[in-house]
């Protein structure tokens, strides 16, 4: 006997009964498969897909709904209109109102309907004393007349900025412009005056002629003057071959009378250098 009551089953018999139970369980995974394979599926495209309330009124993505266009604007759509064009146009109406020429004209048209609904019979007065739908018309004037002219003030006020944000861009490229030209004309000038001048070529030419003057005149009287020496000394040697006398002590004699000449000379001109 078991632990629970039942009788002991026989070796041979649990095990047969064992593996017949594994054969049946492969036969039906066998035939399951075999099932499975032979069924005919429906395409995807086919497949339709139930509808679904969302729950707790929530927004749920559906297959119509396309993350990558931007959703269109709910409500009432508005008229669209060209701002440019309406400035333009406001900007006309403010210039009219802003003249001689409208004031005269309303002037004329108040004082006719006053006249009109005060001196006409009775029954020919469409607007009579107090004239309320004058004073009406000229309310509602007023009411478009003010935010006419504040969009004229503003266009104008977009063209002074404009106009101003240029002028600051053209005077501070005109700044770099000067400051650059102001620098090279000092480089320029930097380096013409190390540069040497027409009038200073012209001065050092002149200074340049004159010593080149005094040299071939100072030669020349050198030139004359040795002439002169070699003339006397010629005739003083004929005299002494003339008087047998030797003619060298006459050389001798003659320098040394011309040294102590010459040395004067190199004094004066000492002095005259100092």
């Amino acid at each position: 006997m078991t632990d629970d009551g039942t009788p002991p089953e026989e070796p041979g018999r649990g095990a047969e009964k064992r593996r017949s139970d594994v054969r049946r369980g492969v036969e039906r995974r066998r035939n399951a498969e075999g099932r499975r394979g032979t069924e005919r599926r429906e395409p995807r495209s086919e497949q339709v897909i139930p509808w679904r309330e969302p729950r707790d009124n929530r927004t749920t993505l559906t297959r119509d709904t396309r993350l990558d266009q931007p959703r269109l604007r709910r409500g009432p759509k508005l008229p669209r209109f060209d701002p440019e064009a309406f400035g333009r146009w406001s900007e006309g109406i403010a210039r009219f109102m802003g003249t001689a020429k409208f004031l005269f004209y309303m002037t004329l048209v108040i004082i006719a309907w006053i006249g009109w609904n005060t001196l006409a019979p009775r029954g020919w007065r469409f607007d009579p004393y107090t004239f309320t739908f004058l004073t009406l018309i000229l309310s509602l004037q007023a009411s478009y007349a003010a935010p006419l002219i504040l969009l004229a003030q503003n266009r104008q006020a977009d063209r002074d900025r404009l106009a101003a944000e240029e002028d600051r861009r053209r005077a501070a490229m005109q700044k770099a412009d000067t400051e650059y030209l102001t620098r090279e004309i000092a480089a320029l000038r930097i380096a013409l005056g190390e540069v040497a001048t027409r009038d200073f070529l012209r001065s050092e030419l002149a200074r340049l002629a004159e010593e080149l003057d005094e040299a071939a005149h100072r030669r020349h009287k050198l030139a004359r003057k040795e002439q002169q020496r070699a003339l006397r000394r010629a005739a003083r040697r004929e005299e002494a071959l003339a008087f047998d006398e030797d003619p060298d002590a006459f050389e001798d004699d003659e320098d040394d009378i011309a040294t102590p000449v010459k040395e004067s000379r190199a004094s004066r001109g000492k002095t005259r250098d100092s």
